[in-house]
């Protein structure tokens, strides 16, 4: 139905000629059988002849034949026995067309039709045009098969004003959308029989026709996580004093060493409690191997490690790229076994992290990463798409205090990772001597923050020499005032920036250094020292 349809009242039922205000007088109507007649007219039921003549023509063929018209030019209405479709449910029994003389002669478009030799006269001869006196729509038995005719009154009713006639426009669109409404039905009743033989009735899909097993692909998040969290352990520290703190760590081989940060286990390294619980629960007694405060990476071993232990496989940070995936796996704030997902955000970003003393700083050229890492993750993995370790969870940005006065220690989507390569020749050594080594210059810089390099101090420390005599430096040339502005064409901007990269190298590495002095630029070449322990 069109939208210019809508509001619109349709009738109940177009196809049903309006009902004259009265029969019209001299309607010949003959008495009940076996009883003598009124002397008033008698309204006939549907089973009774109206008279001879419409017995003769009960016998005759069914034939349709139109309604003759009053002088008004109205026609009649089909008989109140027989209403519209909203009785259609109720048994009637039918009859068939019975016209009256009364209404008329016929109307003049109708021509006459020769008269038949045996009843010339009466009944008159068909029309040309289709009954209006049939019952129904199309399918029902009062269409061509006789239905019951207009105007047949019916004992105890009424008969009803006259209606105007409706337009066959209204009625073609009523009857369309009738099939229409009977087309949607029989599609409805269709899919409700289908799924009624192939179901309960229910369009939800039950547990049992799921995949019994769920198959991840290799490489998914689920994947690699499922695979790395039975060898990422949550580290509890407790020191002497009462002060410790939660961490992780991973299984570095299969004899129980375990790889964190030196701040994870700083608390219990002379005298305290350590622990390392599994993804699985179990909970087992560790002790510090070696520690590196410059590095910010510590090894424990399980005092009982059990067998069966899996080492994480371990990457090289050298092939990382910027926007490579990453994944995290800790326990932020205590939450074991956390694993959130970033990427590769930058590389060799320069940090320095430390309890801001100067004593215990840490120097590293990390890994960006914006995968969400919070306290608690420090010394856990980070995993490459593969699940194998490109660096050690190490440090966070946070915000500063904001307009409020309020602060942020959580994730800002800033995490800092200590390259893998560096923190495997780190762990390598402690495991080995328990002692920490650190490639040297021979030279002390300053530690200012955002300049145009790292300048040589004038003096080192204690006074003595800033060039060490016969080191490195002093063989390559360097003197004392030259700002440094290239490690190995890597940009340059202060100290702190300059120590994490020979961080990042073992000692007895050859590496090239770009200076300023005077104004002028120049190279030397450097081979790296080392200093054992801290200083």
């Amino acid at each position: 139905m069109s939208t210019e349809n809508e509001g619109n009242a349709v009738p109940a039922d177009p196809s049903v000629p309006p009902v004259p205000d009265a029969a019209p007088e001299g309607t010949p109507a003959s008495a009940p059988r076996g009883a003598a007649p009124e002397p008033t007219a008698h309204k006939p039921t549907a089973h009774e002849p109206a008279s001879r003549e419409s017995a003769s023509r009960e016998q005759a063929p069914h034939e349709p034949v139109a309604p003759r018209a009053d002088q008004a030019g109205r026609f009649p209405e089909s008989d109140p026995q027989y209403p519209s479709s909203q009785s259609q449910s109720q048994s009637h029994p039918r009859s068939h067309p019975q016209p009256h003389s009364q209404y008329g002669p016929a109307p003049e478009h109708a021509a006459a039709a020769p008269p038949r030799a045996a009843d010339a006269g009466w009944p008159p001869p068909p029309p040309e045009f289709p009954s209006y006196g049939s019952y129904g729509g199309a399918g029902d038995e009062g269409v061509g098969n006789g239905g019951p005719g207009w105007g047949a009154p019916v004992q105890g009713h009424e008969p009803r004003p006259p209606r105007k006639r409706p337009s066959g426009l209204i009625t073609a669109v009523l009857a369309a959308a009738l099939i229409a409404g009977g087309v949607g039905g029989g599609v409805g009743y269709w899919a409700a029989e289908r799924n009624d033989e192939g179901s309960i009735g229910s369009t939800t899909v039950s547990a049992a026709d799921a995949p019994k097993e769920v198959k991840r692909d290799a490489g998914t998040v689920a994947s690699v996580a499922a695979k790395s969290l039975p060898s990422v352990v949550t580290i509890e520290a407790q020191g002497g004093n009462g002060e410790g703190g939660t961490g992780t760590g991973f299984v570095y081989d299969r004899e129980g060493h375990i790889l964190t940060n030196n701040h994870v286990v700083a608390s219990a390294a002379n005298g305290g409690d350590l622990t390392a619980t599994f993804s699985n629960g179990k909970k087992y007694d560790a002790e510090v191997i070696g520690r590196a405060e410059g590095y910010d990476v510590a090894v424990v071993k399980l005092k009982e490690a059990p067998p069966g232990l899996t080492p994480l496989p371990l990457a090289n940070s050298e092939q990382v790229a910027v926007g490579d995936s990453t994944i995290a796996i800790g326990a932020p704030f205590g939450l074991s076994n956390t694993v959130t997902t970033g990427i590769i955000s930058a590389k060799n970003r320069p940090v320095a992290s430390g309890d801001g003393s100067g004593s215990s700083n840490s120097y590293m050229s990390a890994l960006q990463t914006d995968a969400s890492i919070n306290p608690g993750n420090s010394g856990g993995p980070l995993l490459d798409s593969r699940g194998a370790v490109i660096g050690i969870n190490s440090a966070i940005q946070s915000a500063g205090s904001g307009g409020m006065g309020q602060s942020q220690a959580g994730s800002i989507g800033l995490g800092f990772a200590i390259p893998i390569n560096q923190a495997k020749n780190v762990a390598d050594q402690l495991i080995k001597t328990g002692k920490p080594v650190y490639p040297v210059i021979g030279a002390t810089v300053t530690m200012a923050e955002g300049g145009e390099g790292a300048t040589i101090s004038a003096q080192g420390e204690g006074g003595s020499p800033a060039v060490v005599p016969n080191g490195p430096a002093a063989k390559a040339g360097l003197k004392a005032g030259d700002v440094i502005t290239k490690f190995n064409g890597t940009p340059i901007d202060s100290g702190p920036t300059l120590i994490g990269q020979i961080w990042t190298h073992r000692p007895g590495d050859k590496v090239t250094l770009t200076y300023k002095r005077d104004g002028k630029e120049a190279t030397a070449q450097v081979t790296l020292g080392e200093r054992q322990g801290e200083s």
